[in-house]
């Protein structure tokens, strides 16, 4: 759980995503990662953007982080914040317990399509 304090945002400048710690100055926000030269190196991001990592990974190893899409194979029992899952053709929350068998296949902001129903 050592990622749970990461986040992640599209960058302002070209809407790619970018990862490392949030920061606010008024009501502007930043993501930091790394130094060059003991000065911080930061980019603006768009606020709507923002997904804190959840500190779990996926059944591949990969970070699963707030609104990210899942997908969960043999699962059942279900319940907990911040995760959607698609489960056969209806949407539920999802226990953290079964974190490592799940895997996310996208996330809301780039895949809304994959919150549609069939």
């Amino acid at each position: 759980m050592e990622d749970r304090y990461l986040f992640k945002a599209k960058r302002v400048d070209n809407e790619e995503w970018v990862q490392g710690y949030l920061y606010g100055i008024w009501e502007k926000r930043y993501i930091l990662w790394g130094m060059t030269n003991d000065v911080p190196n930061m980019i603006e991001v768009d606020p709507t953007t923002i997904c804190q990592c959840t500190g779990l990974k996926d059944k591949n190893g990969k970070l699963i982080w707030e609104n990210d899409i899942v997908n969960a194979t043999d699962v059942h029992s279900v319940c907990v914040d911040g995760i959607v899952v698609n489960v056969t053709d209806y949407n539920l929350m999802l226990n953290l317990y079964y974190a490592d068998e799940l895997e996310c296949v996208g996330n809301i902001f780039d895949n809304p399509e994959l919150l549609e129903g069939e």
